[in-house]
């Protein structure tokens, strides 16, 4: 059974799961989908066409779904999506797609700390954490297990990989390969995130090969080109580094 406080304003095209929780004074839009088991706290807005899917958690004081920040929008029927167990905590904006993509998404088991800014088109992946007030770009990209340090901004269409590690205060301009941890100013490659990987179940060969073959690309005195070469060549049948050379040769916008 659902408990939901007599002073929201929730239009009567909204589906709610079973088992929602929402707290007081939110304002719920037109088509609406709350999954099974959503906890809402107070005084909330969650735009129209927005999806929750069950079991995630929205804090209070936040900006769930609502029209994007880009001139070009023009009402078009758009959407975000928020995947299972996601947590959002206070003063976070999220807002839905444009007509590039249709629809900002955000995956499952999701960290979003208080005062983060995620931008329309912006995809997440799944075990994602943005720390206090992080900013995101339009057209962001942000692969599983990846970890954004508090007060970072993310230039629009920047891509950041798999296990990635940032610090506070970063600035991305340029994408982030997978399973690395970066900082500085500006930003750059600061070995591999060893202790997170470990947690996930990354053997010391795995660690190894993925530190020899970045040992190549950034700390050598190969050119990318040639670097990326010798990495095909040593470690063609390796599928974390495959993941790394797939990543560098699809950046749009250069790597750090």
């Amino acid at each position: 059974m659902s408990n939901i406080h007599p002073t929201n304003i929730i239009a009567d095209s909204v589906k709610i799961g079973k088992n929602v929780t929402i707290g007081a004074y939110n304002v719920i839009e037109d088509d609406v989908v709350l999954g099974d088991n959503v906890t809402i706290g107070n005084f909330n807005t969650i735009g129209e066409y927005t999806e929750i899917d069950s079991e995630c958690k929205i804090f209070h004081n936040s900006s769930i779904g609502v029209e994007p920040q880009d001139k070009k929008f023009g009402g078009e029927k758009t959407k975000l999506i928020v995947g299972k167990r996601t947590i959002i905590r206070e003063f976070v904006t999220l807002n839905r797609g444009t007509n590039a993509t249709g629809e900002t998404v955000i995956g499952d088991d999701v960290l979003i700390m208080t005062g983060v800014h995620v931008a329309h088109d912006c995809i997440i992946g799944n075990n994602v954490i943005l720390v206090n007030l992080v900013a995101l770009g339009g057209h962001v990209e942000i692969d599983d297990w990846a970890i954004l340090g508090g007060a970072s901004t993310v230039h629009q269409f920047c891509k950041i990989g798999k296990h990635v590690m940032l610090a506070a205060n970063s600035k991305i301009v340029q994408d982030v390969p997978p399973y690395i941890l970066a900082g500085k100013h500006p930003l750059r490659y600061a070995g591999i995130n060893a202790l997170g990987l470990s947690r996930r179940g990354f053997s010391k060969e795995e660690k190894s090969l993925i530190k020899k073959a970045y040992k190549y690309y950034f700390r050598s005195e190969l050119n990318t080109s040639i670097s990326l070469k010798k990495i095909k060549e040593e470690f063609q049948d390796n599928e974390h580094v495959n993941e790394i050379v797939n990543f560098i040769e699809n950046s749009d916008r250069g790597i750090i």
